[in-house]
């Protein structure tokens, strides 16, 4: 076995047991402990987005005790400029990420894996490529910007078709911002991490 492939399998050995313990740490959560970190968070992400003001901004719709809480689509929505596009995850049978705009609360249905999805045509893949503002989800991220999702790979696919413009942002409870995170080549970086209790972390050494 190569150095190579020993470190790879270590970094994924790496991952699992930390996806796990943070895993076990948001269920852990309480619901006014998830209300009151959401509401904190989007006191920091609503005056970023109308500071931006992005023509196009891809986001999700949180689940369970995911960042951001069940109001994050509509917040996002009405900091937009009027002209401006949200557009929202379906995810597909293989995994990746199509997108569809977003048209309020009333258009979202159940997809896979407990996901809210928004009803509407789909814009295909590629159309996140369009984003100049991207919000994604993540278990763990460091402050190189190494991010961290559950493990099915839909956002590294999603973020390898950002434009290098684009502000990329993850949001996190606290206790999920870490001095460093286990990576792979595949792992794609984000601009800056939203935490409740240190708001906006920008990433200055960030590269593509």
């Amino acid at each position: 076995m190569s150095d190579l492939t020993r470190d790879a399998e270590r970094s994924r050995a790496e991952k699992v047991a930390l996806r796990n313990r943070l895993l076990a740490a948001r269920r852990s959560r309480p619901p006014e402990a998830l209300a009151a970190a959401a509401k904190t968070v989007l006191e920091e992400l609503v005056p970023l987005v109308r500071q931006k003001s992005p023509t196009v901004i891809a986001a999700y719709v949180p689940v369970g005790s995911e960042p951001g809480g069940p109001e994050l689509p509509d917040a996002l929505r009405t900091a937009l400029p009027p002209a401006s596009l949200l557009l929202l995850p379906a995810l597909l049978s293989d995994g990746d990420l199509d997108w569809v705009r977003y048209e309020g609360r009333d258009s979202l249905r159940p997809g896979p894996r407990g996901l809210l999805e928004p009803a509407g045509p789909r814009l295909g893949t590629t159309a996140i490529s369009r984003a100049d503002f991207v919000v994604v989800p993540a278990l763990a991220a460091d402050r190189h910007g190494v991010r961290m999702g559950r493990g099915g790979g839909s956002y590294d696919r999603a973020l390898a078709r950002v434009a290098p413009t684009a502000f990329t942002v993850a949001l996190l409870h606290d206790g999920e911002l870490l001095d460093s995170v286990p990576s792979e080549a595949h792992d794609r970086r984000v601009r800056a991490v939203i935490t409740p209790a240190e708001g906006l972390s920008a990433t200055p050494d960030w590269t593509k």
